[in-house]
């Protein structure tokens, strides 16, 4: 059974930083392709970053030049930095890992950003 386990989310004032983790098991996670995506109040789920078993990334346009993404294969872990936080990036962030076709979620973790 794969289980994807976030944590490290929590309150934290506009230009602060978070670190998000996100622990796989039950999958062969160095093969997975691994992601984090975000959903607000009233709006649809929508990609942050995702990197690929290789170790590519990719960003959505909201977060570019502020968010990194980072895997730890020994450790079954994906992290999500970010810095530079702004009240538009609270939201449910959610892990998301794809292998072998198949899609995996976590239970999300809550960001919010304010003063």
């Amino acid at each position: 059974q794969v289980q994807l386990v976030e944590s490290g989310g929590g309150l934290v004032q506009p230009g602060g930083s978070l670190r998000l983790s996100c622990e796989a098991s039950g999958i062969s996670f160095s093969l997975a392709a691994m992601g984090w995506y975000r959903q607000a109040p009233r709006k649809e789920r929508e990609l942050v970053a995702r990197i690929t078993s290789g170790g590519t990334t990719s960003f959505g346009d909201p977060v570019k030049g502020r968010f990194t993404i980072s895997r730890d294969n020994a450790k079954n872990t994906v992290y999500l930095q970010m810095n530079s936080l702004k009240p538009e990036d609270t939201a449910v962030y959610y892990c998301n890992a794809i292998r072998s076709r198949y899609t995996y979620w976590g239970q999300g973790t809550q960001v919010t950003v304010s003063s």
